[in-house]
């Protein structure tokens, strides 16, 4: 099998299509290179719920809010459980996975949100600058339910209306954490266990 580690822009699939044993979610920049962000499957990249790390120990290098596998190698070299995780995945001979930063999570959550429900419209909730394009705060109808089945509350592919971790620190004793109910973002404190999921990136060309 011939692993796929970039992808021209014009044969970029439709959200939800599988890109290499995931999930196409869409774009995102890191500084000004462009890539496709694709979610772990569920059944063999995702995550029971765990602690984040050590409250009250800031992790040098896990503070990007968009290159979650800087963040997630941060982690790992700190000794955090998840981080370890995530790193070692191996999924149908890819091991790229990592932890998803709080805008990549974002993404996801426009990709794949599960339920009907309205969306959390507080303070900026659902901007990401880091997408392509980029994403402007939520309103209650918009982004609504995904209109992919297995990706619908209740599906197999679905995510739980619940927080999950990110792989982005916020201080000492919190990190941040994407609702994927109505999708607030806030920061969550790291000893608190929540589920988690993995993703992968890979480079679009022209």
């Amino acid at each position: 099998m011939t692993l796929i580690t970039t992808i021209a822009a014009a044969q970029l699939p439709t959200i939800g299509a599988a890109l290499g044993v995931g999930f196409f979610a869409g774009q995102f920049q890191i500084a000004g290179e462009r890539f496709a962000l694709i979610r772990a499957p569920k059944a063999q990249g995702f995550h029971a719920p765990v602690r984040w790390g050590e409250a009250g120990i800031l992790i040098p290098g896990a503070d990007s809010v968009v290159d979650g596998l800087a963040n997630t190698r941060a982690l790992a070299e700190a000794g955090s459980e998840l981080g370890t995780w995530a790193l070692s995945l191996s999924i149908d001979g890819y091991e790229d996975w990592y932890l998803g930063s709080r805008d990549e999570n974002e993404l996801i959550y426009r990709a794949f949100k599960p339920t009907a429900q309205e969306n959390w419209c507080s303070f900026r909730d659902g901007d990401n600058p880091s997408s392509l394009p980029p994403g402007y705060p939520y309103t209650a109808e918009h982004p609504a339910q995904t209109p992919l089945a297995a990706f619908q509350e209740g599906g197999e592919e679905a995510l739980e209306a619940t927080y999950y971790h990110t792989s982005t620190q916020d201080g000492p004793r919190y990190a941040w954490i994407q609702s994927f109910g109505g999708g607030p973002q806030t920061d969550g404190h790291k000893g608190s266990a929540r589920p988690a999921f993995a993703v992968r990136r890979i480079k679009v060309t022209p």
